[in-house]
């Protein structure tokens, strides 16, 4: 949905208000409230003003900050019941829950690139398959939020390890695929994350099983994310979990340096 549906919606538009309105009471700024739920200024202003849908994590934040219980929940549902959220795949929305509360993340990618560190036009390309135009934007705008947890005070630490099959992946126009390793290079050079490569030149390996994501907590066990064609599944047995690192391991073993990844995205966005 495009920026300008959001802003004329109603019940979206509510939202934003009475946020804003709870904000003002606090005698809180935007970069404040941002500050202190972890998010950047420029969300809370889209939140404010209409132009983006929350989702229920986000709702539920605002209603533990200012202590309102299920205010701004309610008003979630409502828009969910309106056909105003983003259309998730089931076991999705539990994921980035957890996703947002992880202290360290390792991702494995053979297909495309993770929904962290995707540009919004990138994502686009990715969803858009078999989906309206009008879901499509939803989905990119939750993808986008998602994000948000890379700009707090305390991001996770993250080590991404990527097929280089992914990078030739003709995904978009030569521009979007561009901007994107372009991205991905300057994610590479935060000081919480890494980025690896598996070469192409690589024969059979593990990462031929399919792409995963491992969550850790500060204060809980280890849990793992595998996305299906129709759901996805949040793992939590302590031997699968236990499975899933050491194949994460054995497939980060046949990468590349963070280093050599890193110059091998820089030669790929030259040549583009």
């Amino acid at each position: 949905m495009a920026n300008g549906a959001l802003t004329r919606d109603p019940l979206i538009r509510a939202f934003g208000a009475v946020l804003r309105g709870h904000r003002e009471a606090a005698k809180l700024s935007r970069p404040a409230l941002a500050k202190a739920l972890g998010c950047t200024p420029q969300w809370i202003e889209k939140l404010e003003t209409g132009q983006r849908a929350p989702s229920e994590a986000t709702s539920e934040d605002f209603d533990t900050y200012f202590k309102t219980p299920e205010t701004f929940h309610r008003m979630w549902v409502e828009i969910r019941r309106a056909g105003k959220h983003a259309e998730l795949p089931p076991g999705f929305s539990g994921f980035v829950d957890l996703e947002a509360k992880a202290t360290i993340m390792y991702i494995f990618e053979n297909m495309a690139i993770t929904g962290l560190f995707q540009t919004p036009q990138y994502a686009y390309e990715v969803l858009k398959a078999g989906r309206k135009p009008e879901v499509v934007e939803r989905l990119v705008a939750t993808r986008m939020e998602r994000q948000q947890i890379l700009a707090r005070d305390n991001p996770p630490q993250i080590v991404l390890v990527l097929d280089e099959w992914v990078l030739h992946r003709p995904v978009g126009d030569q521009g979007t695929r561009k901007e994107q390793i372009g991205r991905l290079i300057e994610n590479a050079q935060e000081p919480n994350i890494a980025v690896q490569v598996v070469p192409s030149r690589t024969g059979a390996y593990l990462g031929f099983m399919g792409s995963f994501t491992m969550l850790s907590f500060d204060d809980g066990p280890d849990l793992v994310y595998v996305e299906g064609h129709a759901e996805g599944q949040v793992i939590d047995t302590p031997n699968k979990v236990q499975d899933h690192e050491l194949n994460f391991n054995m497939i980060r073993g046949g990468a590349v340096s963070v280093e050599d990844s890193l110059n091998l995205l820089r030669t790929m966005w030259e040549d583009l």
